[in-house]
């Protein structure tokens, strides 16, 4: 049987400004490869061949990467959305394509979860539909699952603070649905599967479930996340592939993608990653930094915890502070301070 998914790709990625200024967040690099790259990846692994995303932001981007047959096996199909429809009314509008038992996760997480397992235990509970969750400390950040001791769930939570949160698991937005979903789902109007499907499913006792992953999990939605999972790939505490050569020493881990060239006296510290065709000049300090794709930094330029989109140039004996943040195509001058913070250059 051809297993069908669904990647949810048509948001802004807001938090992520001015990274996405010009990039879908899923398009995004994530250890040198677009943040979808890894969830067609992990589809593929799990045997999906039939995979629709829906598209709206920057929708060419993304269809022109993947195509149609964005890995050996697996066609790939799209749902442009010219208004967006919400999480379930995109779904909604590709209930043609999905007749069968069907997955969906989002085009923006970072994840090695098992989806074998989790379609497994679906199909065992005789579930309509399943919510994978994942159990965190700081539940402040997260919509809430609270479910009975067999996994059906019963309430939710949103952003609860962490005294009143009634359970430490959240919604992961992996779903596994049954067709029947879309009885649920009115077409053509703007749904919601938190505020409005999901709800409804517990009002009427449906065979709704949780089923808890123990497996890597995040949601790259802020810079601090994305930070995150780049520092979690470079560590080794997710199972995804890393595009460039990974390098350890004893003060950093360094991913270098193809055709950087790195000069003489450089100084690397923590967990840094540079774009391919990146130059970086005699005497540069990395410290803490993603680097997207031909970024030029002349000598002895210092850079500390700075995420720098593609494209810039940051002159010689510069120094850019904690937080900075700088969209695609930017130039700082030679000898430019800017300073610790959360200050963000835009476009």
């Amino acid at each position: 049987m051809d297993l069908k998914a669904m990647i949810m790709a048509a948001g802004v990625g807001s938090r992520l400004m001015p990274l996405t200024s010009e990039v879908p967040k899923p398009m995004v690099p994530m250890a040198n490869r677009p943040l979808m790259g890894n969830i067609v990846q992990l589809l593929a692994e799990h045997g999906f061949t039939e995979v629709i995303a829906n598209l709206h932001y920057h929708a060419d981007s993304i269809a022109n990467y993947f195509g149609e047959c964005p890995r050996p096996g697996m066609s790939m199909v799209y749902s442009r959305e010219e208004q967006l429809m919400g999480t379930a009314g995109g779904v909604k509008r590709c209930q043609w394509f999905l007749d069968d038992t069907f997955v969906v996760m989002s085009g923006d997480a970072l994840t090695d979860v098992d989806l074998t397992s989790l379609v497994q235990e679906h199909k065992r509970k005789g579930a309509l539909a399943t919510i994978a969750v994942k159990e965190v400390d700081e539940v402040e950040q997260f919509g809430v699952v609270v479910s009975e001791s067999d996994g059906r769930i019963t309430s939710f939570q949103e952003k609860p603070r962490r005294e009143e949160a009634l359970s430490n698991q959240v919604n992961t937005g992996i779903y596994i649905f049954e067709p029947e979903i879309f009885e649920y789902i009115p077409p053509g109007q703007f749904y919601d599967f938190g505020k409005q499907v999901f709800p409804h499913l517990v009002k009427i006792r449906a065979p709704f479930y949780a089923a808890v992953i123990n497996d890597y999990w995040c949601d790259v939605g802020s810079i601090d996340t994305y930070r995150q999972a780049h520092a979690d790939i470079l560590q080794g505490k997710v199972r995804v592939p890393a595009a460039g050569i990974l390098k350890r020493t004893d003060k950093a881990s360094v991913l270098i993608g193809d055709g950087a060239v790195i000069e003489d006296g450089v100084e690397v510290v923590g967990n840094v990653v540079i774009g391919p065709g990146c130059h970086i000049g005699c005497g540069v300090l990395l410290d803490e930094c993603i680097l997207w794709d031909q970024v030029q930094i002349s000598e002895k330029a210092r850079l500390q915890g700075c995420i720098l989109g593609t494209g810039c140039q940051v002159g010689s004996n510069s120094q850019l502070g904690e937080g900075i943040v700088i969209g695609a195509g930017c130039q700082v001058d030679p000898g430019q301070c800017l300073g610790q913070a959360d200050k963000i250059i835009r476009v």
